[in-house]
């Protein structure tokens, strides 16, 4: 077999909090002057996240502005969704680690698939171990309100970091996508086949081997859409719904994961170079 199968965890066992948020501040009403607005301290308070108890996967209502790239999240739990996003980590390295088929490509080739492929990697892993995570979100001043409120501007803000947070937009793209996920209930095969498939693509890049890489990009596929039909009946309504999480996983932002998931871990390390290391590959012998 092509790609390597582990354990399913099957059906979600508990319901996936939904979050709502609170209304797009591009809809409310500018009564007040701007500098009222800046200096007014109730816009300078944590917003608190609420839950909803409906169905998981709903929307969440947000309007689609560019307000929601402003506004900035952070894990509510920190300390313990951070340790469960290594171990969702390495085991995307495990992923990674069994497949032959990976390590007979040139070693500049693996860096460019990896650099390129490992966050789509980890959100499918999320998705496979069931990882929901609880968000809340920070304010961060202006520069102009801190100017005026006579604030350092190299001052930490109110999580002891000077880290601004992961933007709220791209968060709930990874959320979203993991709602398709479950609501999909995809299974241990079809998730390695679909990791195969994510890993081994060679769009955008320049590789060495590229008709290798396309020809094991092709074996995913195909061994994707055989299992699809065996197990379903002939039902490819299910391998087209499958197919169409690729183009949402590659909108996924690696830096947005870096940020909320392992930031408070690394620090100013870089993600990229530590799971290269674990995988064996020295960017410096390139």
């Amino acid at each position: 077999m092509l790609f390597p199968v582990t354990g399913n965890s099957g059906s979600m066992a508990t319901e996936i909090p939904n979050k709502k948020f609170r209304k797009c501040q591009c809809e409310t009403h500018h009564t007040k002057s701007i500098l009222c607005q800046i200096l007014n301290k109730e816009h300078g308070s944590e917003t608190k996240w609420h839950q909803q108890h409906h169905s998981p996967h709903c929307s969440t209502g947000i309007k689609d502005c560019s307000c929601l790239d402003r506004r900035r999240v952070v894990l509510k739990t920190p300390e313990a969704m951070c340790r469960r996003a290594s171990g969702v980590l390495l085991k995307t390295s495990i992923f990674i680690r069994n497949l032959p088929s990976f390590y007979h490509m040139p070693l500049d080739d693996q860096l460019v698939l990896i650099q390129q492929n490992w966050a789509p990697l980890f959100v499918l892993d999320m998705a496979q171990e069931g990882m929901d995570f609880n968000l809340r979100e920070i304010s961060v001043p202006s520069l102009l309100k801190k100017v005026l409120l006579n604030q350092s501007l190299t001052a930490n803000n109110e999580l002891g970091s000077s880290s601004p947070g992961a933007s709220l937009a791209k968060v709930q793209k990874m959320k979203n996508l993991l709602w398709k996920c479950w609501d999909l209930d995809i299974s241990a095969k079809e998730y390695a086949y679909l990791k195969g498939i994510i890993l081994f693509n060679s769009g955008c890049c320049v590789l060495k081997c590229l008709p290798y890489v396309q020809t094991l990009q092709q074996e995913a596929q195909q061994a994707l859409m055989q299992f699809v039909s065996t197990m379903f009946h002939g039902n490819l309504g299910r391998f087209a719904s499958i197919l169409q999480l690729i183009a949402s996983l590659r909108d996924i932002d690696a830096d947005a994961i870096e940020e909320l998931f392992f930031r408070p871990l690394l620090g100013e390390a870089v993600l990229n170079v530590l799971l290269l290391e674990t995988l064996h590959i020295k960017p410096d012998r390139l």
